[in-house]
């Protein structure tokens, strides 16, 4: 990231409907940003705020411009520049970087994993880590996100893809997930496919941001993936997803049009259409004829 002077914009611009602030990241770069930490903190049961998952520069770009308040991202161990490329494409909006959870066998893999993160970019780090994992990170100082309800890469634990705390007793283990993630010292928590009422009591009794995917409107972020909203793949969608236009049925279209071209262009070489004489250079008999007896002789 090119750091940007802390001087050098007099007053912050403003970003949708809020100026944005100064920041300064953990290698020393001065930023811009419409939430810290903090803010989305304070916003707790006041206001839920917009986030979403883009995975190209395009859509990171495109959720900045439309005002989305934050983006969570995956960054790959061995792909960071997809992250920063992303981060660049929407440098002023709170953005937090998904971990994998195999590459890293501990606490030392893990914080160094949150720090390359942090170089790379995030505000936040999210993960599916043990809770030791999680303490030694937050002991660092990186803000720490986890994740409870059907945590997918777990999933096998739950009884495969589907909704988790329908039942007291998985209800209780959430809120327990929770307390633990607070004690570990996380900030957030992602809150995926939980049902509505019990994210709600979940949500009033934890200091954690909650992040609801798929739990309702009870969270203090509301989290989409792009793929979902854009209609970007091939149907069926999750539930708990809405497509608000369908990229898949545009690029569909878009490969007949390019199969078309193709055809066409193949087409007209074998028949000698192309190329024709406006797709070519020529010169005069003179210059051919000269040619042949120069190198003829």
């Amino acid at each position: 990231m090119a750091p940007i002077d802390e001087n050098s914009v007099v007053p912050p611009p403003v970003t949708g409907d809020r100026p944005l602030k100064r920041v300064v990241s953990m290698t020393g770069a001065y930023g811009l940003r419409n939430y810290t930490v903090k803010d989305i903190q304070d916003l707790k049961g006041v206001r839920q705020l917009t986030q979403v998952n883009p995975v190209t520069p395009e859509e990171a770009a495109a959720a900045e411009e439309a005002g989305i308040d934050a983006i969570k991202m995956l960054m790959e161990p061995n792909a960071p520049q997809s992250a920063i490329d992303r981060r660049r494409a929407a440098p002023h909006t709170f953005m937090t970087y998904a971990t994998r959870i195999t590459p890293y066998a501990s606490k030392t893999e893990a914080l160094r994993a949150a720090f390359d993160a942090m170089e790379a970019g995030a505000d936040s780090v999210m993960c599916q880590w043990s809770l030791e994992f999680v303490e030694t990170v937050a002991k660092a100082g990186i803000p720490i996100e986890g994740h409870v309800g059907l945590v997918p890469r777990k999933s096998t634990w739950t009884g495969g893809l589907r909704p988790v705390g329908k039942t007291v007793d998985e209800a209780v283990q959430i809120y327990r997930d929770i307390k633990d993630l607070e004690n570990a010292g996380a900030w957030c928590v992602e809150c995926e496919l939980v049902p509505v009422p019990i994210m709600r009591e979940l949500s009033k009794r934890t200091s954690l941001v909650t992040s609801s995917i798929g739990s309702g409107s009870g969270g203090d972020l509301q989290l989409l993936f792009a793929v979902d909203i854009l209609g970007d793949g091939k149907p069926p969608f999750p539930r708990h997803a809405k497509q608000y236009c369908d990229l898949y049925a545009m690029r569909q279209e878009m490969q007949k049009v390019r199969i078309a071209a193709f055809k066409e262009y193949a087409d007209e070489v074998r028949s000698g259409a192309f190329p024709g004489p406006e797709h070519t250079v020529d010169v005069g008999p003179d210059v051919v004829d000269g040619f042949l007896e120069a190198i003829d002789k």
